[in-house]
């Protein structure tokens, strides 16, 4: 079986869970991966990647937040597709080979999946969590008040990188946010897997649930970037 080389990212900064996410990264169907780890200048818990440094490529860098490790990875990925995964999340086994399938079908150049949602101890707590959608306005329309997209069900091909840029790392929770409404208000077409392939897990370390404010905050910045581009675009497709 040939197929794409496709790069695993996972930013790393002192996560208890990252040798979780890594043991579900290199157990993918799909055999043609490349497994990188930016460590975002951690100070805990590196020990946990000893048993997998021969199979993963492990980066060190100064701490600059997710969105300057995510463009460190992809600086030094190889791989033809780029997925994200967070250190306290986890890939289920056919996640690669499910998404890839979808993309190749479809000539997708960048999607989405569903996932499930768990606990800190791996429990299942609500499955199937993506937000579904009747049309792209819907779509559209939500993106005024929330992130439908989950950052870790993201599946793109490395050319989006040269259309849309990098991740702002002048952000330091919405850069997922930002890099989504410039993908969509540039005219790539963001592709939706109805299908669980990652499970995102909500702990009380988690930067989502400890920084709400900020998150809010910044998230209201990133809108005001981009609320004209949405408007005119939901306008266009007729919503």
């Amino acid at each position: 079986m040939s197929g794409p080389l496709v790069s695993i990212i996972i930013p790393f900064y002192n996560d208890g869970y990252v040798n979780q996410a890594v043991a579900s990264a290199l157990a993918q169907t799909y055999p043609h991966i490349e497994v990188i780890v930016v460590d975002d200048g951690s100070t805990a818990n590196q020990h946990l990647l000893d048993p997998y440094r021969s199979r993963i490529h492990y980066i060190g860098k100064a701490n600059g937040g997710t969105a300057s490790a995510l463009n460190y990875g992809i600086r030094m990925a190889t791989g033809e597709y780029i997925a994200w995964l967070s250190s306290d999340d986890i890939f289920y086994p056919h996640k690669v080979a499910g998404q890839l399938g979808h993309m190749l079908s479809r000539g997708a150049l960048i999607s989405s999946t569903d996932f499930d949602l768990i606990g800190a101890h791996g429990e299942l707590l609500k499955p199937q969590l993506a937000v579904k959608f009747a049309s792209a306005a819907d779509f559209l329309r939500a993106l005024h008040t929330f992130c439908p997209i989950n950052g870790c069900t993201v599946m793109m091909h490395r050319s989006v990188i040269g259309r849309i840029g990098w991740f702002d790392e002048s952000l330091r929770y919405t850069q997922d946010y930002d890099y989504w409404l410039r993908v969509i208000l540039s005219g790539i077409d963001f592709h939706f897997v109805n299908s669980p392939l990652t499970a995102y897990r909500w702990h009380d370390k988690s930067g989502t649930s400890r920084y709400l404010d900020q998150v809010n905050a910044e998230f209201g910045i990133v809108h005001g970037r981009y609320v004209h581009g949405l408007n005119g675009l939901i306008a266009r497709i007729g919503g």
